[in-house]
This record gives structure tokens, sequence and C-alpha cells, in this order.
């Protein structure tokens, strides 16, 4: 598809609409150039000229560099010192953090270091073709993290056969319920299945049916304080 083109229309905004429809974009993502203005003529009939237009497509941003601009605002802001390290993997943005204060920014469970990837996500997003898919760490959390969640997974499993009750674990972003459903979707006993709107969406833990769904009239096991401190680790 071009990236620039000409166009004529009675009036330079109704050039710009055209030759906007014709790129498949919006004003906000193009270079106008007004190559003549045009005229009504002598009554609006005699020596009209139509007006002229050349827009092009601006030239899309590195999302590394986006990124990266948006980060050092924000830790600037903040007076924190951070490394920014950020890399295309295919459709997949990852960044890196590295500083003296990364605690603060992983926060409590990663609510920190998750909002702070959110936002980054809608800014690269934002101009972009086709989504991107971030992907922000420090300290490898992340690893530490779906380490912690697939041994808990695997401790609740159990306990799951053993008191043949379900399990409710607290709610979960999205990315942490992933790696609880993949940590036991071989188990032969045991399946996982989410309950619950954003952002208070839940995994529940359940003994299969003979069929291999959940067996959904199992009474529900509270979660008691020692249960909810180790889902809380990290």
């Amino acid at each position: 598809m071009t990236n620039e083109i000409k166009k004529s229309g009675r009036t330079v905004e109704e050039a710009i609409q055209l030759a906007l429809i014709d790129l498949d974009t919006t004003k906000e993502n193009v270079e106008v150039i007004v190559l003549e203005e045009g005229s009504k003529g002598f009554f609006g009939i005699f020596g009209s000229k139509d007006a002229t237009v050349l827009v092009k497509k601006k030239e899309t941003a590195n999302p590394c560099v986006i990124a990266e601009n948006f980060l050092r605002e924000m830790f600037a802001s903040m007076n924190l010192a951070v490394q920014i390290k950020a890399e295309m993997r295919e459709k997949q943005l990852y960044i890196d953090l590295d500083g003296d204060e990364m605690g603060m920014l992983i926060g409590k469970r990663g609510q920190t270091l998750d909002s702070i990837q959110y936002l980054v996500n809608l800014v690269v997003n934002k101009n972009s073709d086709s989504y991107i898919s971030v992907m922000i760490d420090t300290e490898n959390y992340r690893e530490r993290r779906k380490e912690t969640l697939e041994s808990l997974a695997h401790n609740l499993a159990k306990k799951v056969k053993q008191s043949r009750k379900n399990i409710v674990l607290e709610p979960m972003n999205p990315y942490e319920r992933r790696i609880i459903h993949s940590a036991l979707q071989n188990d032969k006993y045991v399946t996982t299945f989410s309950e619950g709107k954003e952002p208070f969406r839940y995994v529940v833990l359940t003994l299969k049916k003979k069929d291999g769904a959940p067996a959904g009239n199992q009474m529900k096991e509270r979660k008691s304080p020692k249960m909810k401190k180790t889902v809380s680790e990290e």
C-alpha cells in the first residue's frame, strides 16, 4: 500500500478527506502539504480551481524508542535512575528495567509493574497498524513469580485431591491466571477454570468428572489466611 497520495477536491479539506480514504488512515497519522489552495472563480462558475494536496503517512516510529522515551520521562518525574533495555521479538516488545529501587517498581505481587506495563502498552499501540504485545520485567521477577505460581498450583491440586473440595484462589491478572491453567492442564484428576469479572477474576481448582469436565457440584473451600499468604508470595 502506498504511503503518500496526491488528491484534488473543491476545498482543501475535501481533498484531504479523499486522500485519507485512499490511504485508509486518519488525519493524526499523516502530514499534509497543500499544493494548490483552489479558488471559486468568478461567480463560482468561471475560472474555478480545485484544491490539491499531497498527503503522506507519518513514518511508524520504532516501538522500542517510543517505550524507552515514555519510561525515561516517567522515571525522571519519580526521581528514579533506571536503565531501560527494550527489544522487539516478532510482534512482542520485551523491556527489562535495572536499577537500585526495583522493589518499588514491582510493588505488591507485581501490581505496580503490571500497571507500568499497561501504560506502555497503550502508548506503543496508540498509532500502531498492528497490535504489539508488551512485557516488562526487572530482576527476573516474571520468571520467579511464574515458578512460585506453578509450585502453588501443584500444591493446591494435591489438596483438592485429598479434600475433594474446590479451592478458590484470590483474584489474579490474566497473565498469572494463564500460568495456573497451564501448570495443571495435564493433571489427570484436577482441572481449572476462571470466574468473576476483571479486575476481580479468579481461578478455581476442582476435581475432574469422569469425562474430564469440571465437577461443578462440589463445595468450594474458603481461602484460609495461610493459603492467602501463600498465593500472595513474591
